[in-house]
């Protein structure tokens, strides 16, 4: 990298001049280490449990935007009435959910999340 001219502005402040080569080096390398930072933050993560992959037939599934609550269910390896005993909502309340034919209550939606053991923002 070369040395980079010094200015000071009439404000007062310095400033650094520096070839464009340099500067595009320097924010490649800010960029990578950003990108270093995020995979270790998701490798620990994954971990600690606080996160978790799903194999792609599932996320497929939710991305072609079938019902997250159906589609967390089934990987859990749940039956609905299963899910709906364990989130205590009616069987026919949860369907309505799974079908998108009713939204659920933030409240009831907060136990489904519990009961399938997914963060609230994974069924919405």
């Amino acid at each position: 990298m070369n040395k980079p001219s010094i200015i000071t502005t009439p404000s007062g402040d310095r400033m650094a001049i520096i070839p464009l080569a340099d500067y595009e080096r320097l924010v490649e390398a800010a960029e990578d280490a950003a990108e270093i930072r995020a995979a270790t933050e998701t490798r620990r993560k994954l971990a600690s449990g606080e996160e978790e992959l799903i194999p792609a037939e599932f996320a497929n599934r939710i991305l072609d935007g079938e019902n997250p609550v159906r589609v967390w269910r089934e990987y859990r390896g749940m039956s609905a009435k299963e899910l709906a005993e364990k989130a205590g909502v009616s069987a026919p309340y949860l369907s309505q959910i799974e079908a998108s034919a009713r939204e659920g209550s933030l409240g009831t939606m907060k136990r489904i999340a519990e009961a399938l053991n997914v963060a609230l923002d994974d069924l919405v």
